[in-house]
């Protein structure tokens, strides 16, 4: 099985501590417009939120794994529900390389695999460098249509 490149530890950390910040700043509003809140307890819940944000980015780099096979890509993840998936080449309709904005600042970008279905119908691999990317898109695509020439009827 492989695993995510590191640094996208540090995209999970920035986003909890711009989730610990956008809690904060809705605190402050609630403290300036609505009800009285203590600054030790604003504070608080935003420490609090910044290292359960970490925690949370640390374990959860911790156990995503994936892994391609000649008939399927499998991938391992989850911190609170573990969730193993196994996706068969021939359900693969396409596959995309995505480089989303906070992703480029990291160096990072993830690979959307879309399958035929209706629940839970694409699955992503984040935390990829671009040329390690690049080389699973284009190694799921030829594995699905090599899978789906040969299910053909």
């Amino acid at each position: 099985m492989e695993s995510l490149h590191p640094r996208v530890r540090l995209l999970w950390i920035t986003q909890g501590a711009l989730a610990a910040i956008a809690l904060g700043v809705g605190l402050a509003a609630v403290d300036r417009w609505l009800v009285d809140v203590p600054t030790a307890a604003l504070g608080g819940v935003v420490a609090f939120g910044f290292v359960l944000g970490v925690a949370y980015a640390v374990r959860r780099y911790g156990v995503w794994r994936f892994e391609i096979e000649s008939d399927a890509l499998y991938l391992e993840r989850g911190v609170v529900t573990f969730v193993e998936t196994a996706v068969p080449f021939v359900r693969v309709q396409h596959v995309d390389t995505q480089f989303g904005p906070v992703e480029r600042v990291f160096g990072l970008s993830s690979v959307i695999v879309y399958t035929a279905g209706s629940r839970n119908a694409d699955v992503r691999i984040p935390g990829l460098t671009p040329d390690r990317a690049e080389k699973i898109q284009d190694t799921l695509r030829q594995l699905a249509t090599e899978s789906d020439a040969t299910d053909a009827v």
